[in-house]
């Protein structure tokens, strides 16, 4: 590959990679959601860790690899997690971290932000005293109820979920959560698909696939979360996929617990 061609590739899929932040969110929907009524729900935070993943991407027939690191940090009464991805060639590409309080919903996120390659930083700040979510990137708000996520505290909020739940985390059974964007916020739906063995850094790790459901304006894209339930309920794989145009998938090479 070029490397016009590959800067051009790379540029594209800037909002496409993940880090457990799909890209969707990155344009404002159709109507702005209302914030569903909040759901306590039982949890459990997965422990403090490093996690590594290696990524690969296909951009318009271009193949890329990189790879995306996750610092997961869990306490009492607080947590924080920032992601980072870079690909060869190119070197960082997103950076992003979520930090706040863990509440009786589970996270409750203080500030998310997001850094993506040649583009400025936004900040979605959850006003807890004023109970409105905010963006730097909207005049948008919303009242907040209980249990909103942001794009990278979401999967691990599933994860404590998922290891809180017990028998009630089975096939078919639906997790909807409501999920703060750069600009806007909407509500994911998680269903249990399948468990699975799938080969990681780890070895072959038993996990649980999640899929979320299609949203209404976004039907060609698709989110697929692996959980695994022997590893603490650690994400070991994401894929995210927006039809036949592209492709990304992280897959979990390390952990180390902290």
């Amino acid at each position: 590959m070029q490397g016009n061609d590959l800067s051009r590739a790379a540029a594209g899929l800037l909002l496409s990679l993940p880090l457990f932040l799909p890209p969707s969110l990155l344009a404002a929907p159709a109507a702005q959601q209302e914030a569903p009524a909040a759901v306590k729900r039982p949890f459990q935070l997965p422990p403090s860790a490093d996690l590594r993943y290696e990524l690969s991407a296909r951009q318009r027939g271009f193949g890329l690899k990189g790879e995306a690191v996750i610092v997961w940090r869990a306490g009492e009464r607080e947590y924080s997690v920032s992601a980072t991805s870079k690909l060869s060639l190119l070197g960082t590409i997103t950076e992003d971290r979520s930090s706040g309080a863990v509440d009786a919903y589970g996270l409750a996120p203080a500030e998310f932000h997001e850094k993506r390659m040649r583009k400025d930083p936004t900040t979605t700040t959850f006003d807890r005293e004023a109970r409105l979510l905010r963006f730097s990137e909207s005049r948008d708000t919303y009242p907040l109820k209980g249990g909103e996520q942001d794009r990278v505290s979401v999967t691990w909020q599933l994860a404590a979920v998922a290891r809180g739940a017990g028998a009630a985390f089975r096939t078919g059974s639906e997790w909807p959560f409501f999920v703060a964007g750069r600009r806007d916020a909407e509500t994911w739906v998680f269903k249990v698909v399948r468990r699975e063995k799938i080969q990681t850094g780890l070895g072959e790790v038993e996990t649980v696939l999640l899929a979320r459901q299609p949203l209404p304006d976004k039907q060609d894209q698709s989110l697929e979360i692996w959980l695994a339930p022997r590893h603490d309920w650690y994400p070991v794989r994401l894929r995210y996929a927006d039809g036949d145009k592209e492709q990304v998938e992280q897959t979990l090479a390390t952990v180390s617990k902290k």
